[in-house]
């Protein structure tokens, strides 16, 4: 069985890789993943092009896990040398956009869902979302069915890991940040320079260190990404605008950074969103023992995932590795796929 679900999944791959999916777009898709599930006779629904599902015995009373992955894609670059949209197996390596980013974890999670969907007496229930727009963190995606779906215990997300345990991952702060002054004539060396006050909070951002460090993400992240102010050599401008990328860790929550920040430097700081989070898993949880025990080592992630819209425990798993995600050419193995179905089936077998 578990070899017929591997050539299936592998072969639902390759049609999504023949349909685009830009995040917002995946109609298409989303009718592909539609279409495995009543093929297997499973039941499910959809909203917004998130696809979901839940075993055949599902008993309220029981935890559950929530399997999930996406299906959206970033556009390809300009750097491709091949077709993006054209499925093709050469020298063991599947290529397409989308193939390593995350088609291969999705695919691979339906197929461990339908392995297991008709199976009795369970210790956990099993949820599976196949969710939209988590390439553009949109408002339609993983987020907008947690309220559909049950409640969920603990959650696999789907991401290129090399089927490796990517126990803690790091949340993102976005902050816009404004230095107010007092515009002047350069020649008369009057008014207020704005941009030498957003000198002193960028100057902040760089030097200063958390001092809580997460065991498994290590030191906190805050790095000014983007400077605007001025509009002439000889004004001195009243106004000096800055963005600062913040990678959180676990030892944080967005709420705690930013407000040291605004404890810390004064200028005008204003968030764009609070709810990308860090998100962690115990070590100790039956999901990461299981995968341990199977040979699997722990890391923490440094890139972001659904598991930030999670409130939950949360492990990232799957086959490929991120390092090609978004890149011309992306592929994936064919061979991580077999591995990350069989693995993916080893681990919950542990705890189911």
């Amino acid at each position: 069985m578990i070899a017929q679900l591997t050539k299936e999944a592998i072969d639902l791959l390759q049609q999504l890789i023949a349909k685009q999916s830009f995040s917002s777009e995946e109609d298409e898709t989303a009718l592909l993943i539609m279409q495995w599930f009543s093929t297997h006779d499973i039941k499910f629904e959809s909203k917004n092009h998130n696809v979901w599902a839940k075993n055949k015995h599902f008993d309220a009373l029981k935890p559950t896990i929530l399997l999930n992955s996406h299906h959206d894609t970033v556009k390809p670059n300009k750097a491709y040398t091949r077709d993006p949209y054209k499925p093709e197996i050469i020298d063991g390596k599947l290529y397409g956009l989308g193939s390593n980013d995350a088609g291969g974890c999705l695919v691979s999670l339906m197929a461990l869902f339908t392995y297991f969907y008709q199976e009795e007496n369970l210790k956990y229930n099993l949820v599976i979302v196949a969710s939209a727009e988590e390439e553009n963190s949109g408002a339609n995606g993983l987020n907008s069915m947690l309220s559909v779906i049950p409640p969920i215990d603990v959650a696999i997300v789907g991401e290129p890991t090399l089927m490796q345990l990517a126990v803690a991952e790091k949340g993102l702060l976005v902050l816009d940040c404004v230095a107010h002054g007092k515009a002047g004539h350069a020649a008369h060396g009057l008014g207020d320079n704005s941009i030498y006050k957003a000198m002193e909070a960028i100057d902040w951002f760089r030097t200063f260190e958390f001092p809580k460090v997460s065991e498994a993400l290590g030191k906190m992240k805050m790095t000014v990404t983007q400077v605007n102010a001025g509009t002439q050599h000889n004004v001195i401008p009243a106004e000096c605008s800055f963005v600062v990328d913040v990678r959180v860790t676990d030892a944080y929550t967005n709420q705690e950074v930013l407000e040291i920040v605004k404890k810390n430097v004064y200028v005008k700081v204003k968030e764009r969103s609070l709810r990308l989070n860090s998100s962690a898993i115990p070590l100790e949880h039956p999901l990461v023992k299981s995968g341990i025990s199977l040979g699997r080592a722990t890391y923490g992630s440094p890139t972001l995932s659904d598991q930030s819209v999670l409130s939950c425990p949360s492990l990232k798993l799957g086959p490929g590795d991120s390092l090609r995600s978004h890149t011309a050419d992306e592929f994936i193995y064919v061979n991580e796929i077999e591995e990350g179905v069989e693995l993916y089936i080893e681990v919950l077998k542990n705890v189911l």
